[in-house]
């Protein structure tokens, strides 16, 4: 290994916390309302996202301190156990049905959602197999088609669930990988035709993306129904203005708009805080993206840059598509915003790829 610098990213350390603190923040203010209806506690979902940001952090910092190519070592292994969480969570009676998507394993009173874990684990195995197989990408049999094979395996089992939103998330920050570590722009064009074939086919196989599809045409087609989300959303972030309505001033978290602590906080944030708050989570997020774009860069093997490379393509592609569904840019996908929407597993895992970054950046020559 090359020689390790004494301290991680101090900027990227300090942006993370800054976007916890704006979660948190947020986290309460969305959801205090529906918190005192449903349970009698206004800080029942702040209570809860404070112990997964208490355990995701201890294991930030520890991860920090675990050498990068310790997850290349046991690559494979992790990789195997979240298949088989991911097989568990399809049987009855062990997989907790929300929303419609069997998604969750109890644990105790909390739930972790496999395919959120699946992210990570495919980032480690496939940073490790094309590290390995970097002569060989070129190829599509050799190379791409091996990876690529074991990518889709993870999304059947995904979106058996069903789950599209995760599965996309995945697929895409696999996709950036292989394209970042040499493989043929042609295959891609190729790959990409069939992929949007099989995408339109899964929208069109089930009524409930069809809806979605056609509510972020036309929202105001149904608007009691379908369109109900993205109305609401759209309606919280105009009254925002430039300077917002005041921290804890929502309208639209009475009841308007369901669930707003999850994936539409972004909408709570415009509305409360303007468009002056909405642009400091959009500039966070860029300096977040633009550290770990360095450490990729200056990473002192391979498998250490396409690993970073693999959490900030995760941690992008997520954004986009939660930002892009809010602001009424993208169909409803049920995808959280990384580090700020309420949720265990989501939040657990972000700081577990974050502790990968700074435990990267140790030895990173930027």
């Amino acid at each position: 290994m090359p020689t390790k610098k004494t301290t991680p990213d101090f900027i990227l350390l300090i942006v993370t916390f800054s976007l916890l603190a704006v979660g948190m923040t947020m986290v309460y203010s969305a959801s205090a309302i529906w918190a005192e209806y449903k349970f009698d506690d206004s800080f029942f979902f702040a209570k809860r996202q404070m112990l997964f940001a208490v355990v995701g952090i201890i294991a930030m910092f520890f991860i920090m301190n675990v050498d990068y190519w310790t997850w290349r070592t046991w690559a494979k292994v992790i990789l195997i156990v979240c298949f088989v969480l991911l097989v568990l969570v399809l049987i009855p009676g062990v997989g907790n049905v929300r929303n419609g998507s069997r998604s969750w394993i109890g644990v105790g009173a909390f739930s972790v959602q496999p395919s959120e874990f699946m992210k990570l684990a495919m980032i480690a195995f496939l940073a490790k197999f094309l590290s390995e197989k970097q002569k060989q990408i070129t190829s599509f049999k050799a190379g791409l088609m091996p990876s690529l094979g074991l990518v889709f395996t993870a999304f059947a089992l995904i979106m058996l669930q069903p789950d599209l939103g995760t599965g996309t998330v995945m697929v895409g920050t696999c996709v950036v990988m292989i394209f970042i570590s040499g493989a043929k722009i042609m295959h891609f064009v190729y790959l990409g035709l069939v992929g949007v074939a099989g995408f339109v086919g899964l929208i069109a196989s089930a009524p409930y993306r069809m809806d979605r599809i056609t509510s972020f045409l036309d929202p105001w087609k149904d608007p009691l129904g379908t369109g109900f989300q993205m109305i609401q959303s759209l309606y919280a972030i105009g009254p925002g203005g430039l300077f917002g309505l005041g921290l804890g001033e929502s309208r639209q978290k009475f009841f308007y708009l369901p669930e707003p602590q999850t994936d539409f906080i972004f909408a709570i944030i415009a509305e409360e805080l303007g468009f002056i708050g909405g642009s400091f989570v959009l500039l966070l997020f860029s300096l977040l993206l633009w550290r770990g774009v360095r450490i990729a860069l200056g990473a002192p093997d391979l498998y250490g840059s396409l690993l970073a490379t693999g959490i900030i393509a995760m941690i992008a592609i997520q954004v986009m598509i939660n930002i892009g569904v809010v602001t009424g840019l993208m169909p409803v996908t049920g995808i959280t915003l990384p580090f700020l929407s309420y949720g265990g597993s989501s939040l657990t895992l972000m700081l577990m790829a974050v502790g990968v970054l700074l435990n990267v950046s140790r030895y990173s020559r930027y």
